[in-house]
């Protein structure tokens, strides 16, 4: 006998993810018209039941890696479910990986905001496939180092179509990059890296070795760390040569992660394989890093698109879910917790668009270049140490139907800690803070000015805290994270306050910077509405 089915949630799709967030909104109120509308369409797809589905599939229906043929011939190939490969075209065509480095952009002063918000969108639907359009968008960062192989590669890593045939590199409409950097005995001390790198002559090297973490396999070239005579060294690794043959890439195995599962990840060999150096001899690290700080602003907004879609999932249940009689959007205590999370996604999302912001003015506005070299590490660390923790109390608030691999709840979950690991853990973020702050200790004086202005009387005493913490930690690397997180608290309150975010930049204000230690969700002070807050940020939609 069949139950009939009552008092369940209906499904979130089939609305729009951008006319449903008025913070991202208002972030992109000074965009085109036509930009706007393309946010539009695309916050329509990411609600929709096709594209939900595209993100369930690419995530059940995962890589597998086909290292011979039937023959005994090495293939070294990832092949991918359709679902994946949607994904990636829609993309790739949306400009993820291409639009901040394009010609003729009208809105040239804010090609990073406008990127920012396509990609905060798309990662409310799925996180996986944006690892491979981040690491192809930065990429060109570190190839400008050199610009002869910036000139041949650029025009078809830029290209906004999306070519999964594995061809050469130049026989392709569109290329992708990923990187290579870590190994089995350094992880994050890539200095301890042993890869080596030999002359083969006309700036080419022969690069011998392995990589023991190196996502997005099916790349068509990776930016590779090896210790050439000079010292460690940034190479351009294709993956297939000239001819269509392999370049001594074998594929040792994929990754079995706990997130982040539409992403293929491996472990690589490279066998005498074929690479051009990038940028200075020996000077590696300092190359690849033009690449990783804009990976981690990308890491910055998908924990942030990613907050936002779980606690929306959440708010929508509470809306429909009924328990003793009244919705549970009714019961002061769930009204106190989401209210209480929204303000965190709110402080997130505004953080990160601070920092594209910064990217976007850097070169016109000295305290602007001031925020994104200090505050990089800052929002970075903050923000994606947030999700984790979040996303498990939106997924609480849903009970058991949260915990079930069928809620996309279960999967924003394991993909949340993927962004605080990768690209440098808490730990590397709270130091690169410190070695700001000693080579440098004038930015950070420049970024609290600009906190003071923005905070106005609200954040009083706040700029006296932060230099307190920095005159701690200049001689304690101990109290790293204790000044990371306090920068960043100040510049999200900031952020909101000069929005204009009235109530909820007030109740971030009073609860993050002058309340109490807080572990857990729900301690708002019942001088803040919890409901007003909720149908500010999550207003309810037909």
């Amino acid at each position: 006998m069949n139950h009939d089915v009552t008092n369940q949630t209906p499904p979130l799709t089939g609305s729009n993810a951008w006319r449903g967030d008025p913070l991202l909104m208002q972030l992109a109120q000074d965009f085109s018209e036509p930009v706007r509308k393309d946010l539009d369409a695309l916050g329509r797809f990411v609600l929709s039941p096709e594209a939900q589905d595209l993100a369930r599939l690419a995530n059940t229906e995962l890589p597998k890696l086909r290292t011979h043929d039937r023959q005994g011939r090495r293939l070294d190939i990832v092949e991918f479910h359709p679902a994946y490969h949607a994904l990636m075209r829609r993309s790739i065509t949306n400009g993820l990986h291409s639009s901040i480095w394009e010609n003729g952009e009208a809105e040239t002063g804010k090609r990073h905001q406008i990127r920012a918000a396509r990609f905060f969108l798309t990662s409310e639907l799925e996180c996986g496939h944006l690892c491979p359009v981040t690491m192809t968008s930065a990429s060109l960062a570190a190839l400008m180092a050199s610009p002869k192989a910036f000139r041949e590669w650029a025009p078809r890593i830029t290209s906004r179509k999306y070519d999964q045939s594995n061809k050469a590199p130049v026989d392709k409409a569109g290329l992708t990059l990923g990187m290579g950097m870590t190994e089995k005995q350094g992880g994050t001390d890539v200095r301890a890296n042993t890869t080596r790198a030999e002359k083969a002559g006309n700036g080419f090297y022969r690069i011998t070795g392995h990589k023991w973490f190196m996502s997005a396999p099916m790349s068509d070239a990776f930016l590779v760390l090896a210790q050439a005579s000079e010292g460690l060294s940034c190479f351009l690794v294709p993956r297939l040569l000239g001819d269509g043959a392999g370049n001594g890439l074998a594929f040792q195995r994929l990754k079995d992660k706990l997130g982040n599962k539409s992403n293929a990840s491996s472990e690589v060999e490279f066998n005498n394989s074929l690479g051009e150096m990038i940028g200075e001899p020996g000077a590696g690290v300092k190359t690849i890093m033009d690449m990783v700080t804009l990976t981690r602003l990308d890491c910055a907004l998908a924990s942030s698109g990613i907050m936002r879609a779980g606690l929306q999932e959440a708010v929508h249940h509470a809306r429909h879910r009924k328990v003793f009689g009244e919705t549970l959007m009714e019961q002061p205590l769930m009204q106190r917790v989401l209210a209480d999370m929204a303000l965190d996604v709110a402080a997130a999302t505004a953080l990160s668009f601070r920092l594209a912001r910064a990217f976007d003015e850097a070169a016109v506005d000295r305290s602007e270049a001031s925020f994104a070299r200090a505050m990089t590490p800052v929002v970075k660390y903050w923000v994606c140490k947030t999700a984790p923790p979040l996303l498990y109390e939106a997924m609480e608030c849903l009970g058991g139907n949260g915990y079930v691999e069928e809620a996309p709840l279960a999967r924003y979950y394991r993909e949340a800690p993927v962004n605080a690991i990768w690209e440098g853990s808490g730990n590397v973020m709270a130091l690169d803070v410190l070695r700001v702050l000693q080579r440098g200790p004038a930015l950070f004086e420049e970024v609290i000015a600009g906190i003071d202005k923005d905070l106005g009387a609200s954040g009083r005493g706040t700029s006296d805290v932060l230099r307190a913490a920095m005159q701690i930690a200049a001689s304690d690397d101990g109290s790293a994270r204790i000044l990371t997180e306090q920068l960043a608290l100040s510049a999200a309150a900031a952020e909101l306050k000069r929005l204009g975010a009235g109530r909820i930049a007030d109740a971030f204000i009073e609860t993050r910077l002058a309340g109490q230690w807080r572990n857990t969700y729900g301690m708002l002070d019942g001088r803040h509405d919890p409901r007003a807050i909720l149908e500010t940020l999550y207003p309810e939609v037909g």
